[in-house]
């Protein structure tokens, strides 16, 4: 690593990036940023490798979801909350079906810039630059929100800091004990139109937690009951907030990004000489790389060998976004050949960003029987290939929006426009999320039966 440090991205070819108006301000707020405190702490990013690299062992499973962009008008503590309590509802499904520990990180604290396919907007023959998140330009449609301003880079960092604060005293504070949120799930499973569904594996989760209870084990003698961890994690795709915030552990020596505890590297960013990869081969935290339907076997080899050189158990996570109709077709091949390699990795399954269409309202949306098949079609995948589904990827709210279609409420494309809320891309709501939860709990546990 003699041949890096924070800055060494700038020498390289880098895409997904605004145009600022003003670089000396754009230097001006990134020398700010780095007098500011760290939002996560390297003790912290390093408990994450331990636990992902029980992942990448077989001995854990991982839950990441979240917003697909964040936004600057809906922060409020009720939405983090409600985002934090779904996490928490569908990782107590996932936890009983797996028998394992569930790893848990939010794309949150940090989620606020989005690649765009186009640099330009058309609406009615007016251009103007795209919209890519709160952190570089307004939503508004018009020539001054779409200017990029450095201070929104700013004011991102005290979003995710006030976030995070919360989101800390949400784990630790007694929000997050088991029996309150198997009580969350069995009001979920009452309600929902296919609840029988569901009724078995509550009613297994019940017997369970009395038991414990019966044994003495009680949220007053056992911490882990009332308590819980939720790790923050974003894509790293303005690397100059990036840079500010990564400082050298005084323990290790070791350079970490001190803005999430996760990163990860897009499709549309991935490229393995550009400047993304560059940045994330120096910092310490676990990171991750979305692997889609264009991704060679020889791309794949040469960024596991660049992003993970020594080849440690956690580091690097690989999210597979294929598209249910791909997936039986071009996983196989990148997951036999990661295996062959002896390489180390976690496969976590992103079922959202293959499967975005356009209804004929206009809206963006996905449906929730394509998610399912997808997802199904990557347990498949790794039972076939004799390797560990190691995760899913969810973009996801703990809002009532009506984004995606289908799921047990069947939401139609007629009513998408109920409250059709999202800034970029289409979520699954609470309901949706966790009704998918359910519905893998069977097959994960046959995925982690086949493990052992």
């Amino acid at each position: 690593m003699q041949d890096w440090s924070p800055g060494s991205w700038r020498t390289k070819p880098i895409v997904q990036q605004p145009t600022y108006t003003d670089p000396g301000a754009v230097r001006a707020v990134e020398e700010e940023l780095g007098r500011l405190p760290p939002l996560v702490f390297a003790g912290e990013i390093r408990s994450l490798h331990q636990q992902l690299a029980q992942v990448a062992e077989g001995r854990a499973f991982l839950l990441q979801g979240g917003d697909c962009a964040e936004s600057f008008a809906e922060f409020n503590a009720n939405k983090i909350r409600d985002t934090f309590q779904l996490m928490l509802q569908m990782a107590v499904v996932l936890t009983f079906a797996g028998s394992c520990p569930v790893v848990k990180i939010g794309r949150m604290a940090g989620q606020f810039a989005k690649p765009r396919s186009a640099d330009i907007e058309t609406r009615d023959g007016i251009e103007l630059p795209s919209y890519r998140g709160d952190i570089v330009n307004d939503f508004d449609f018009t020539s001054e929100a779409r200017i990029p301003d450095p201070q929104r880079l700013l004011r991102a960092y005290h979003q995710a800091s006030s976030t995070l604060n919360l989101l800390r005293a949400f784990a630790q504070g007694g929000f997050a004990d088991l029996h309150q949120v198997h009580k969350w799930n069995l009001g979920f499973v009452e309600k929902s139109p296919q609840g029988e569904k569901y009724q078995h594996l509550a009613d297994q989760i019940d017997q369970t937690l009395a038991f414990m209870e019966a044994c003495g084990v009680d949220a007053e003698n056992t911490p882990q009951i009332r308590e819980t961890s939720l790790y923050t994690s974003h894509e790293a795709l303005l690397l100059g907030y990036e840079e500010a915030l990564t400082r050298r552990d005084s323990l290790t020596d070791d350079w970490y990004d001190c803005s999430a505890h996760m990163l990860w590297i897009g499709d549309r960013t991935r490229q393995p000489d550009h400047a993304h990869v560059e940045f994330l081969r120096g910092v310490k935290n676990p990171v991750g790389v979305k692997v889609g339907p264009s991704t060679s076997i020889d791309d794949l080899m040469r960024l596991i060998d660049i992003l993970n050189p020594e080849n440690q158990a956690g580091r690097l996570t690989l999210i597979a976004r294929m598209g249910a109709d791909k997936i039986l077709d071009k996983l196989p091949p990148l997951v036999r050949a990661v295996k062959e390699s002896g390489r180390s990795v976690v496969w976590s399954s992103d079922p959202m960003h293959g499967n975005t269409t356009t209804a004929s309202s206009g809206y963006k949306t996905r449906s929730v029987d394509a998610i399912l098949r997808e997802m199904k079609g990557f347990f498949e995948v790794h039972r076939a290939e004799g390797t560990y589904a190691g995760g899913v990827h969810f973009e996801m709210t703990g809002n009532n929006v009506t984004e995606c279609i289908g799921g047990a409420y069947q939401i139609t494309e007629e009513g998408l426009a109920d409250r059709y809320q999202t800034q970029c891309d289409p979520r699954l709501n609470g309901e949706q999320a966790l009704e998918l939860a359910f519905l893998i709990a069977d097959t994960l546990k046959q995925a982690r039966s086949g493990s052992r």
